[in-house]
């Protein structure tokens, strides 16, 4: 039982990932990134402001566009991490090798995956004290910290497939990040770009209709659904849920279809990947 649980691949990157001087950097500007938000933020509403004091309605605020920052960095930085860990491999002319030992397909993908979802899941463990400044001043519950972390983890898994499945299935690891990249702009721009544009023709058609129809719309709602921004609003705006459901005329949850359809992506990515690693193998020879 010990053996099977037991993951080489994921022990060499580890080790490899941990003891880098760049991924350490990275974690360092991760940080200060962090930091200099939050310094200038409680500098701009006690001294700036003139009041001296800080309100939890503002420690809210804080709470509300740090999330958003670090769901941003979350999006920014596992593309870098994830796309190039099969393309690098091949470019090394070390990906023989690997495959040449006892690892099957899949313990070499999870353990590329574990292995950066592991740093991410530090960097964000890491950003814990300046979340600290937040329960001080209060104005935010454990429960919506809690339910916040638990779709970062969700997404940096979905995002992190994503670029194992294009490092795996190009052979240079440029192309692979900007395929990746690629999708996360159309998962954080052009989903929030077709959700406008749906909400604009549903209310232009309400608008010409004589009729008091109900509004119902699919496509807008599951756009809405799958993007990283909307989630975050309608977790941490409750009242923000509610205009969703009155504009499409669907009062489930985003969060529900978000979980699902991240879930799902994570399994059709990381089964591609499992697939196309050998069988490009072959192809090259």
């Amino acid at each position: 039982m010990k053996e099977s649980l037991f993951n080489p691949v994921l022990m060499k990157e580890l080790k490899l990932r941990f003891r880098s001087f760049k991924s350490f950097s990275g974690l360092m500007f991760y940080l200060s990134v962090l930091v200099i938000f939050v310094s200038g933020f409680l500098l701009v509403f006690t001294q700036f402001s003139g009041s001296g004091f800080f309100k939890p309605s503002d420690s809210f605020a804080m709470f509300s566009v740090l999330s958003f920052l670090q769901m941003g960095l979350v999006m920014f930085i596992t593309p870098g991490l994830t796309a190039g860990s099969i393309s690098s491999e091949r470019e090394k002319q070390t990906l023989n090798i690997l495959l040449t030992t006892t690892q099957t397909s899949s313990q070499i993908i999870i353990g590329k995956l574990l292995s950066s979802v592991v740093f991410l899941i530090l960097m964000l463990v890491a950003g814990l004290p300046l979340y600290s400044i937040v329960f001080l001043f209060g104005g935010v519950s454990p429960g919506q910290f809690i339910t916040t972390f638990i779709f970062y983890l969700v997404t940096l898994i979905a995002i992190g497939s994503i670029g194992i499945m294009f490092s795996t299935i190009t052979k240079r690891t440029i192309v692979s990040m900007i395929a990746t990249y690629g999708a996360m702009i159309f998962l954080g721009g052009i989903t929030a770009f077709f959700f406008f544009v749906g909400f604009s023709l549903e209310q232009m058609s309400m608008n010409q209709s004589t009729a008091n129809l109900t509004p119902f719309s699919p496509f807008t709602y599951f756009w809405a659904s799958i993007n990283p921004g909307a989630l975050m609003l309608t977790l941490l705006f409750p009242d923000m849920q509610e205009a969703l459901a009155e504009i499409v005329g669907i009062s489930l949850p985003i969060w529900i279809v978000y979980l699902i359809f991240y879930i799902l992506v994570t399994v059709f990515c990381l089964t591609i990947a499992i697939r196309k690693l050998r069988a490009n193998m072959k192809s090259n020879r």
